[in-house]
């Protein structure tokens, strides 16, 4: 992380606001943690705030507790850690707002700290995070690039976590609406990972503002995440020979399709099926497959054994429910791209992973939760290991050339340079 940029630019000064940081194993968190590095690379001086460790569990992590705001001077910048007040139940909207209020009291009060900087990055969701880091820049005097992971609450109602006709859901839909335009509007610029999230994303700002929502994908781990052999340690640890495996690897939750998952394991009962993760369904999945005994359930593995356990499924299924494909981009299907194996996705046609797919030529998509067509997807995959191996190459080769960590810190390093140049908005 010492080397510097080749460019005679000076090197920026800059604050990021996310709720989730290296060590902690949230995807957003690695995302976020990696561009920070990648911008350190460069050579600018970074500070962070953000949750103390808990996303795992839904706990703050052994050896994090007994302080509610940690700060760690490092060799690049600081990092501030602040209470989460998590909760374990994902269902219960208040206990939610709440815990989501108590965050945002202690970033906002630790991150106006720290004096000028060249600009404040700040992650959704939590969309609140949107007023902080407007905050953060009124304060600090840089601009606010505000960086939408999943569209909040657009994602919620397709998914059912949030019912817009109880009267909870209603006002938890009107507050996050209105957080949404008060956020994209002040925000100097607003990121997003496709076109169909700028699409979403522009329809609800004043058309004067459509410019400042961009396109910047996120990246994959080219160089953490290779191609390995397919019999893995984990396949052992997981009780699985050298048969073909289907695997599901992220978060178990109301957004995936996990039940065409389960379909496909009772119509095909000689392929095993991995699906490794966490989260809110994971009990009542569990309970669905036990009586499967062709189905094996993993949990969240360290960074460092990712390749590993992507390694292990011969084919990827990225499933997610209909409606999300605009509002939602898993990020899961680049890392799985760059370990070299082929995708099976069941998504809305016309959005960013069927076109990834169609571009690399790494896979198939059928549409969103029809059992049948996913099925004779994977039928038609696994029958044919070695078109489905020409796949996995194909994937690897596309995501070396098109999303690298470098290049999309080079991207948000560019985009402050060109609002610090443009001044206030």
């Amino acid at each position: 992380m010492s080397r510097r940029a080749n460019s005679s630019d000076r090197s920026l000064r800059l604050a990021v606001l996310c709720p989730h940081f290296d060590p902690d194993i949230a995807p957003t968190g690695a995302v976020m943690s990696r561009i920070v590095y990648e911008l350190v690379a460069l050579g600018h001086e970074v500070h962070v705030v953000t949750a103390l460790p808990w996303y795992g569990n839904h706990a703050i992590e052994p050896g994090w507790t007994g302080r509610s705001i940690r700060r760690e001077v490092t060799t690049w910048g600081s990092i501030t850690r602040v209470h989460p007040f998590p909760g374990d139940d994902k269902a219960n909207l208040v206990r939610r707002a709440l815990g989501f209020a108590g965050f945002s009291a202690l970033a906002a009060w630790t991150g106006v700290r720290g004096g000028r900087v060249d600009g404040v990055l700040a992650m959704s969701p939590p969309l609140t995070n949107g007023v902080i880091g407007w905050l953060m820049s009124l304060v600090r005097r840089g601009p606010l690039v505000f960086n939408i992971q999943d569209i909040f609450p657009d994602a919620a109602v397709e998914t059912g976590a949030i019912d817009p006709s109880t009267p909870v859901g209603r006002v938890v839909v009107m507050l996050a609406s209105w957080l949404e335009r008060f956020s994209y509007r002040r925000a100097d610029a607003v990121t997003v990972l496709s076109g169909d999230l700028r699409d979403n994303v522009v329809a609800k700002v004043p058309a004067r503002h459509a410019d400042r929502v961009r396109v910047i994908p996120n990246f994959v781990l080219t160089e953490e995440i290779r191609p390995l052999d397919r019999l893995t340690a984990y396949r052992t640890e997981l009780g699985i020979g050298d048969e073909p495996v289907v695997l599901y690897a992220g978060n178990v939750g109301f957004s995936q399709s996990l039940d065409l998952v389960v379909a496909a394991a009772r119509a095909l009962p000689g392929i095993t099926f991995v699906i490794n993760g966490e989260g809110s369904a994971k009990a009542a999945l569990a309970a669905e497959v036990c009586e499967l005994a062709n189905v094996r359930l993993g949990t969240y593995q360290p960074m460092a054994r990712l390749a590993e356990v992507l390694a292990t499924g011969d084919v990827h299924v990225v499933p997610l429910r209909a409606g999300l494909g605009r509002v939602s981009v898993p990020s899961k299907t680049y890392s799985i791209l760059a370990a070299g194996r082929p995708v099976v996705a069941a998504i809305d046609p016309g959005t960013e992973v069927p076109r990834m797919l169609a571009e690399s030529g790494a896979g198939v998509a059928v549409a969103p939760d029809d059992p049948e067509a996913f099925i004779d997807a994977l039928r038609g995959m696994l029958a044919d290991p070695a078109h489905a191996a020409e796949m996995g190459a194909n994937g690897r080769r596309w995501v070396e050339s098109a999303a690298s960590p470098a290049a999309v810190a080079a991207a948000y390093a560019a985009l402050f340079r060109e609002l610090r140049g443009a001044g206030p908005t």
